[in-house]
């Protein structure tokens, strides 16, 4: 299984805690690092891949290219 996880920051731009996800691709990772946005800025990464981050106000994905 590819190793996710998405890092939460706060508002003041500082790392805050990192969620570890059990996902069978990007896309469902990219629906559990969503549900984790709550007044947050959220990143999802995928070892040192970023492949998305989440904004709180809208909470939608904001998508990095594929290498």
């Amino acid at each position: 299984m590819p190793d996710y996880r998405a890092y939460i920051i706060g508002s003041n731009g500082e790392f805050q805690e990192s969620v570890p996800l059990d996902c069978a691709d990007d896309n469902v990772a990219m629906m559990k690092a969503k549900q984790l946005v709550d007044g947050h800025h959220v990143e999802l990464w995928q070892r040192t891949r970023k492949i998305a981050w989440f904004e709180p106000k809208t909470g939608h994905p904001q998508r990095m290219f594929r290498a």
